[in-house]
């Protein structure tokens, strides 16, 4: 009777952890950038340069803490610790978020390479960059709380008609320093994901350039794929770092409007906006399958892949436009 007792507590408590592992791996539901930048501002009547963009990063990172189950990646308590899709989502938006954090620290709010930095954002920033599983000395979670905090307060100044203690400059060029990070990620995000089946890859490192060197010498080529566990978790890095750049995408798109219409490049940001909301569609399956490009079942990765592929290829067009005089 006790050795039931204690199988049917063990078959509770899996099926409590099981559910419970479900309901934490649910993505968080889209958000619309502007109600968000309204929600965050002060003065609603008349919403600064570089508010959506600021207010939508922020409103990122705060869902790390918002969504099912909260913070996830740093948890050592059951069921969490053995998840890792949802830590995976969560690194991805984090990898994403550091990219558009450099690029507004860096460029988006100073006027030249000669200018001092926004004391706020290089605080911002630093907090930002903790490792994302951190538990002890410092937490990884209560420093991205110290972002958002830094850049409530960089926000606050930038909408204050009063203050010209924060600036953002919405001109072409930082727009095409900020797509140079969006590239990289998408790319390297592509690639992950098309390994999933193995592939050979010819080296190209130095191609284009006869007088490139490089450290040490490499293969011509070689057969790249993903280990089978860590297959899924691409995956999930790679939705979480779609989710992330599609609202960043979105709130750019207001605050850089200016620039995409004189360059008539709307409908080009638009274009990938669609290729990232198709990337984030509902996954039906109960677990990512992995089948042969062309095979009976299907390759969730390389479908994932193919939709940033688009995105990445848009992006790296558009950036090309923006540079153009």
């Amino acid at each position: 009777m006790n050795k039931f007792k204690i199988v049917a507590g063990i078959a509770a408590v899996s099926i409590i952890f099981y559910a419970t592992s479900v309901y934490w791996s649910v993505e968080p539901d889209n958000f619309n950038p502007t109600q968000a930048t309204k929600e965050l501002t002060k003065n609603n009547a008349d919403i600064a340069v570089g508010a959506y963009t600021t207010a939508t990063l922020i409103k990122t990172i705060q869902t790390l803490d918002d969504k099912n189950g909260g913070y996830l990646s740093n948890s050592v308590l059951p069921p969490a610790v053995m998840m890792d899709n949802m830590p995976s989502w969560e690194y991805g938006l984090l990898e994403q978020s550091r990219d558009l954090m450099l690029v507004l620290r860096r460029d988006l709010s100073r006027s030249q390479t000669q200018s001092t930095e926004n004391k706020d954002l290089q605080k911002a920033h630093g907090a930002l960059n903790v490792e994302h599983t951190r538990l002890f000395p410092t937490n990884a979670n209560a420093e991205y709380k110290k972002t958002i905090a830094e850049l409530q307060v960089y926000l606050d100044k930038l909408s204050d008609t009063q203050s010209q203690n924060a600036q953002f400059y919405a001109r072409a060029d930082n727009l095409a320093e900020w797509f140079k990070q969006v590239e990289k990620r998408l790319g390297s995000l592509s690639q992950r994901l098309s390994a999933s089946v193995g592939q050979y890859r010819i080296n190209t490192d130095l191609s284009g350039d006869l007088g490139a060197e490089q450290s040490t010498l490499t293969e011509s080529g070689e057969t790249v794929k993903t280990p089978w566990l860590d297959i899924d978790n691409v995956f999930w890095e790679a939705r979480g770092s779609s989710w992330a750049l599609y609202h960043y995408l979105k709130a750019a798109r207001i605050d850089f409007k200016g620039v995409l219409e004189k360059k008539n490049a709307l409908a080009s940001v638009d274009q990938i906006i669609l290729e990232l909301e198709a990337s984030l569609q509902p996954v039906s399956s109960p677990m990512i399958l992995n089948g042969a490009g062309f095979g009976i079942f299907a390759n969730h990765s390389l479908v994932m892949a193919n939709y940033l592929s688009r995105a990445n290829a848009a992006v790296i067009d558009l950036r090309r436009l923006l540079q153009q005089g």
